[in-house]
């Protein structure tokens, strides 16, 4: 993959004020019109996602991007992974930019290439590897997707973790899934698989702290990664909610714990947990467990609902913070003067594989 060192954009773009540089974002999408298309995570800030041609979750937008033929730019206002994805769904002449190179997703660092295919291997001395399928969640890298091409297995969602296992575990005898331990346990508990048969692979341990009798009995591995945002949400936030609002609905993404998830009344996606607010009741109260960003947005578009974070503090997701409006002027300023800053370019035989990946998925 490519360097992610982020150029310094300089006090032209950073020490402008936000009331200057929205006007000048909005003249230069009208000046490159039908050239461009602007994506946006739910997780963006306000002054960012105003901009988006189209928002979502990340595969959605990757999806959105590889569908829009006419458009030569791709600026996604997302993290280096979601890019990633991007670049391999679309043309070889669409061109994908990040405006802040910076902007990285720490689980997904938590699974690099090499710690994965390390482990692949010690497994493989105690395991019959070939009968261990791979699943990825989407929010990892490109090298990590293509791994998992190469060795039959798929990528999942957030939406679609528990159908991609229920089909792993019918392709062989184990799951090994990566990088987000919690995605990977709820799925897990939801399709009813008891807890003994479910282990964790602790990356800095020998046989990931088990003994070679617990890996033989176990149907799903775990990679110890996860999501710093999520991981901020407690059962006793859960709890707490009850106490002061009986008449409360709490719902929360799956990246967070299990007893989390167990305790709440729903859980989902980014979009399962926008879908489910909006179709609530009006005067219904909500305690939702997700990034603040969202939470925000939801307040403001159903004012008829009482709508709290789950957690007292802000659960902010800080990579996702760096795609500032500073930056996405930056990048149309230099495409509407010719010139490519920041692109995203996943080499050829990386791409072919996690392309395997992708559409396993995809046919799942």
């Amino acid at each position: 993959m490519e360097s992610c060192v982020q150029t310094d954009i300089g006090a032209a773009y950073l020490e402008r004020p936000e009331a200057e540089l929205l006007p000048r974002i909005a003249a230069r999408k009208a000046e490159l019109a039908d050239r461009l298309l602007v994506l946006c995570h739910h997780y963006q800030q306000e002054t960012t996602y105003r901009f988006a041609d189209a928002t979502g979750d990340s595969l959605k937008l990757a999806r959105i991007a590889a569908a829009a033929h006419d458009r030569r730019f791709i600026v996604f206002c997302g993290v280096h992974f979601m890019a990633e994805s991007a670049d391999i769904l679309t043309s070889d002449d669409q061109i994908v930019i990040l405006p802040d190179l910076r902007a990285g997703c720490p689980m997904s660092d938590m699974a690099g290439h090499a710690q994965v295919a390390t482990a692949w291997a010690e497994l493989a001395t105690v395991i019959n590897a070939e009968r261990m399928v791979p699943v990825t969640y989407v929010n990892s890298s490109a090298a990590i997707k293509a791994l998992v091409g190469d060795k039959g297995g798929s990528v999942c969602t957030s939406s679609n973790a528990e159908r991609v296992l229920t089909w792993a575990l019918n392709q062989g005898e184990r799951v090994f899934f990566f990088p987000d331990e919690h995605l990977g346990r709820n799925s897990a508990a939801a399709l009813g698989i008891p807890d003994q048969e479910v282990l964790l692979w602790r990356r800095s341990l020998p046989l990931g702290g088990n003994t070679t009798e617990q890996l033989r009995r176990a149907k799903v591995l775990l990679w110890d990664g996860y999501c710093t945002v999520h991981m901020q949400f407690q059962a006793a936030h859960v709890a707490a909610w009850r106490q002061r609002e009986p008449a409360i609905k709490i719902i929360v993404h799956p990246e967070c714990r299990r007893e989390v998830v167990a305790a709440a009344d729903y859980y989902g996606s980014t979009e399962t947990i926008i879908k489910t607010v909006a179709a609530a009741p009006a005067g219904s109260k909500w305690a939702v467990g997700t990034e603040i960003n969202l939470v925000h947005r939801l307040k403001m578009q159903h004012p008829d609902k009482e709508i709290h974070s789950l957690s007292p503090f802000q659960c902010l997701c800080s990579t996702m913070y760096r795609i500032k409006p500073a930056y996405l002027l930056w990048v149309l300023d230099h495409l509407a003067n010719g010139r490519v800053v920041n692109q995203i370019r996943v080499p050829a035989s990386v791409a072919a594989a996690a392309r395997l990946a992708l559409d396993r998925m995809l046919s799942i």
